[in-house]
């Protein structure tokens, strides 16, 4: 008899205990969370939690038992928020989580309250709360110290926050120093979840450092990624992985493909009903279509992409979308409207503590509309400065960091940066005096003498 066939048994049978018919649906649940079916999942918790947005009906269980259907619940109101009515399911799944937290704490169950913090993380992500998120993993982290699928859980939502923060480096150097441990798990969600995670981090390093060794690799890992969610038939995640190709064909320039892989994570996210994920995938298109010129379908599917994440909150997507929209605005010449869509993405990363995410907002409305800005602003971002001053601001900041990370050059400081070695001279030049320090001397050309 297969697992999920027995847990189906267990629940069903009216004569068992109630404590025992509550913890196998809690593992049933559990065991189709892993398989990405977070519907039937909530299903498996009916009998219990008959609304989701509500708290789990806790009558007559012990508190053991009480505290797991608590932290399902939890997991199920995060993963699931793309389908909940509920403004807000983050927050209302932190605060499942955490009353689950506080009861295993009292219980003195140690490992519960380990994989209750790894999963509270995991909601502090979603909401952009990178700060929070890191805390929480490097404290659970130090209590882990058996290798279990719970460590590498964690190692791989630590590595997924270090990545969202832009530091790369410590992120390829959790998943790399780690590797044998996931190889060693038999649980291809988790195995491909690292692969895949391995393959953004890479790619990113391939963004910033031009080498072609780590395109290929992410090649590599978004390929073992696919492997591992056709085994388990995680429709979502694999859908996800399409999308990451999208996103890396765009960067290379490979527009078509890119679109091709879109398109099909956009129907197989759809008849999962994953809207938040739809509006990620609508986000990426919006950028490919920018690339090929055709501004009016980008705004329109950037625009898609807003109004759907401004139903949830999921803070950190919805500020790239905000971005995206504020391109796709600018180029059909709307600079009011981008202008409104950079100040709240620049607002959003703000409240969030995303100093890196508010100076690419930045930075991307100062290539857009940098001629523009003396258009009149309608109000003042949450420092209580202007939007100019505000962006002014952070560019300063990203400008700064650009030219250390490449040691004073403007050449490869401007090609981080995504403008060209003239457009950052200016910059340093007009805007951003106290910052020519920072540079290397500029470089003489010989002169070129001319034999007869």
């Amino acid at each position: 008899m297969t697992l999920p066939a027995s847990l189906l048994r267990d629940v069903e049978t009216q004569s068992v205990g109630v404590d025992f018919r509550a913890e196998r649906a809690c593992e049933l649940a559990k065991y189709l969370e892993n398989k990405g079916n977070y519907e039937e999942a909530r299903q498996a918790l009916g009998a219990y939690w008959p609304h989701s947005g509500e708290r789990p009906e806790l009558k007559d269980l012990s508190p053991g038992v009480a505290a797991e259907l608590l932290l399902r619940a939890g997991v199920i109101t995060s993963a699931l928020d793309y389908k909940t009515e509920l403004t807000g399911a983050q927050e209302a799944a932190k605060n499942l989580i955490s009353e689950s937290l506080g009861a295993f704490q009292s219980l003195n169950y140690t490992q519960k309250v380990e994989e209750a913090q790894v999963e509270l993380a995991l909601c502090y992500w979603r909401t952009g709360e990178l700060n929070e998120a890191h805390d929480l993993l490097v404290e659970t982290l130090s209590r882990l110290k058996t290798d279990s699928d719970l460590r590498c859980r964690a190692i791989l939502r630590l590595a997924i926050v270090e990545l969202r923060a832009l530091r790369l480096n410590e992120s390829l150097g959790l998943l790399t120093t780690n590797s044998s441990r996931f190889q060693k798990l038999d649980n291809d969600t988790l195995r491909g979840s690292y692969h895949v995670t391995l393959g953004n981090v890479l790619e990113n390093l391939w963004e910033n450092k031009q080498r072609s060794d780590y395109l290929d690799r992410a090649l590599i890992e978004y390929t073992a990624a696919s492997f591992h969610f056709e085994k388990v038939e995680h429709r979502s995640y694999l859908a996800n992985v399409q999308n990451d190709l999208g996103f890396l064909y765009f960067k290379i320039n490979r527009c078509q493909e890119a679109l091709d892989h879109l398109d099909y994570a956009r129907r197989v996210l759809l008849s999962l009903g994953d809207l938040t994920a739809v509006a990620q995938v609508d986000e990426t298109r919006a950028s490919v279509l920018l690339k090929q010129g055709r501004a009016n379908e980008a705004e329109q599917a950037a625009r898609a992409s807003v109004n759907t994440l401004e139903k949830t909150d999921r803070h950190a997507l919805l500020a790239e979308s905000l971005v995206t929209h504020g391109r796709s605005l600018a180029r059909l010449g709307s600079y009011n409207a981008s202008l409104s869509a950079f100040q709240q993405a620049i607002g959003l990363a703000q409240l969030t503590g995303s100093s890196n995410k508010a100076a690419e907002a930045a930075l991307a409305a100062f290539q857009e509309i940098g001629d523009n800005l003396a258009v009149r602003e309608t109000g003042n971002v949450v420092s209580g400065r202007t939007l100019s001053e505000e962006i002014q601001s952070y560019e300063h900041e990203i400008i700064k960091r650009a030219l250390e990370s490449a040691q004073g050059s403007v050449t490869h400081a401007a090609r981080n940066l995504g403008i060209s070695y003239q457009a950052l001279g200016y910059m340093l030049e007009t805007r951003h005096k106290a910052l020519m320090t920072e540079r290397t001397p500029p470089r003489r050309r010989l002169r070129r003498v001319l034999t007869k």
